[in-house]
């Protein structure tokens, strides 16, 4: 037997807390800027703050790169700006709320 999902009060195997999450509208970036002895950084603004950790996790994994996340922002080592995109609309997030700059 699953247990209760704090959230809903449903059980787990039913719970759709993180698709409704993912429903939110949240307005993110993805960028690329150029960090110390000229390397380049995709960063990620704009995420919930719970989730964070666990949507740099599977993007690290996702595209086979290194990266962290600490102040709300995700640090990705290269150019990664399209693909980061594809992920996230694979993770379930709307592209209309997914901005490149």
């Amino acid at each position: 037997m699953a247990g209760i999902c704090p959230k809903c009060g449903l059980p787990q195997d039913i719970c759709v807390c993180d698709n409704l999450e993912k429903e939110v509208p949240h307005q993110i970036t993805i960028y690329v800027d150029k960090k110390r002895f000229g390397k380049l950084v995709t960063i990620v603004e704009g995420l919930d703050e719970r989730e964070i950790d666990k949507i740099a996790k599977d993007l690290k994994h996702m595209l086979s790169t290194g990266g962290t996340s600490k102040n709300g922002i995700i640090l990705l080592q290269g150019d990664h700006k399209q693909h980061v995109k594809d992920a996230l609309l694979k993770l379930g997030f709307k592209e209309e709320h997914i901005s490149m700059r």
